[in-house]
């Protein structure tokens, strides 16, 4: 797992990562758990299928929330089989106001 911080972290500030799933990811339900997981903790952002065959997700959300988030999507739905993340962390935007599925980029 790669991971980048850019700026200094506060579990109650909100934040944004920007994750890139690679393994068996694509046609085992990992978009829908994704968007399961973040209505749970409160994140907004998005999920999609890449043509690489990876998901990738932007999320937003307080850094605790996020960090169970990460955690959750390490482990996959029981389909998937997750290989490895890349994770930055980034400044938020605050520009969504929920979590969608998109479609694949």
């Amino acid at each position: 797992m790669k991971s980048t911080n850019n700026f200094d972290p506060d579990i109650n500030q909100v934040e944004r990562v920007h994750i890139f799933v690679a393994g068996r990811v694509q046609g085992v339900g990992f978009r829908y758990f994704t968007l399961d997981i973040a209505n749970r903790y409160n994140i907004t952002g998005w999920v999609r299928n890449t043509h690489h065959q990876e998901v990738e997700i932007i999320a937003e959300g307080y850094r605790s929330n996020l960090e169970i988030f990460i955690n959750l999507i390490r482990q996959g739905p029981s389909s998937a089989f997750v290989q490895d993340l890349n994770i930055e962390w980034l400044k938020p935007t605050k520009e969504f106001n929920r979590f969608s599925v998109l479609p694949t980029n």
